[in-house]
């Protein structure tokens, strides 16, 4: 029996299941099976500084040289097609078979697709991937009007768009920005902001209809009135790839079920990132989290369990956006806005534009969220790591460093 262990997918779980695993001597064992012709890259730039250069290629997480000197074989430009679980093999799009001993899941997400524009057109994009990224960048050069639906990428797009000196309109379907992510606080200064840029943020609105010709959406229907569009992103969300894995037998509900060590209903097969569903002891119920520093620890948790000494997975999730001129950041979970016991502390920032808003429910500590205060953010995670719940009335005060109430 073979002790290959394959990894399918290349994002950020699958590049640090790679470190990880050659950290420990173990990259000779391993094979980094992606679709994608790239090595792993970095995907937070993609709706950002990549948007507005000119570089052909995504920035990697690693050189070639650094995968051939581990001893990891790469497959790229070469999918996965099926996962025989009897056989433990993988068979790749180019008809190779690879045996495995051990199989990791790291396939990510796709964009959330609208039924009304199933078909691609010219001027419609959506961002998940580098080549997505080439093709919004392309027509954003050549575009004026740009219509954005939705999302945390959508309103990173949106601001790196008005950069460009785009007229940008953003069409929101709820009744605040990000509502199921941040604390209403959060969501009304991120609104203020946008706008006060210049940026058309309108809420509780939904595009109706769209009018297409040649191939192209030249308005967006809005209560009854065409919007122009020269450019449309769709960022209404992300659904998990899991048909490779449903197809596999494996237990998936909205993302693959994974246990607190990573690994699937069959314990030779482990899955990380944002494609699972796992159990987070600080929430309610079971979640899938679509974020860097998930897939990262998510990955740590399973180079234990493949090396032998598995570790339950306990990570702070931890997030961060960047939309212009605004660097947000948020530690721990935010809890619902009707929660019972919850009380929301504003803590000043070091400048007008900064501030933290502490969420404790029943005198708990739970989550922190920061606008343009790193070091409060730095200070709040270990805070949460740490179980601690300090005075309310001394975290509003701005002299007295979170630092002091770690201890």
């Amino acid at each position: 029996m073979t002790d290959a262990i394959v990894i399918i997918g290349g994002g950020h779980a699958a590049a640090q299941l790679c470190a990880g695993l050659a950290e420990a001597g173990q990259g000779a064992r391993t094979h980094l099976v992606c679709e994608e012709n790239w090595l792993p890259y970095h995907r937070p730039p993609l709706s950002k500084a990549f948007l507005k250069g000119e570089e052909s290629e995504p920035q990697a997480h690693r050189a070639p040289a650094w995968y051939a000197e581990a001893g990891i074989q790469l497959h790229l430009g070469d999918a996965v097609v099926s996962i025989d679980r009897t056989a433990r093999t993988v068979e790749l799009r180019s008809g190779a078979v690879l045996p495995w001993g051990r199989l990791v899941i790291a396939t990510g997400t796709r964009a959330r697709a609208l039924p009304a524009l199933a078909t691609p057109l010219e001027n419609m994009a959506v961002l998940r991937a580098v080549h997505e990224a080439l093709h919004l960048r392309a027509r954003l050069a050549a575009a004026q009007r740009v219509v954005v639906l939705g999302g945390f990428i959508g309103l990173e797009v949106a601001a790196t768009a008005r950069a460009l000196g785009k007229d940008v309109t953003v069409l929101e379907a709820g009744p605040r920005l990000m509502g199921r992510a941040v604390s209403p606080e959060l969501s009304a200064h991120v609104l203020a902001v946008h706008r006060a840029a210049g940026i058309d943020v309108r809420l509780d609105t939904q595009a109706s209809s769209f009018e297409i010709v040649d191939g192209r959406v030249v308005s967006v229907d809005v209560a009854s009135e065409p919007l122009p569009v020269d450019l449309l992103l769709i960022a209404v969300g992300a659904m998990p790839e899991t048909a490779l894995a449903e197809a596999a037998g494996l237990e998936c509900a909205d993302g693959v079920v994974v246990d607190e060590f990573m690994q699937t209903s069959d314990p030779a097969v482990l899955a990380v990132g944002d494609c699972t569903r796992f159990h987070e002891r600080r929430a309610a119920s079971a979640l899938r989290l679509e974020s860097v520093q998930n897939a990262n620890d998510q990955a740590r948790t399973a180079v234990a369990t493949l090396l032998g000494a598995p570790r339950p997975h306990d990570a702070l999730a931890w997030f961060w956006s960047d939309q212009g001129g605004l660097r947000l950041q948020m530690a721990g979970l935010v809890p619902a806005s009707a929660t019972t016991g919850l009380l929301t502390v504003r803590r000043p920032g070091p400048n007008a534009n900064a501030f933290s808003l502490l969420h404790y429910v029943e005198g708990q500590l739970v989550c922190v969220e920061s606008v343009n205060a790193p070091v409060d953010h730095m200070m709040s995670r270990k805070l949460l790591e740490a179980g601690k719940s300090p005075d309310p009335a001394k975290v509003a005060d701005a002299a007295v460093p979170l630092k002091n109430l770690i201890a």
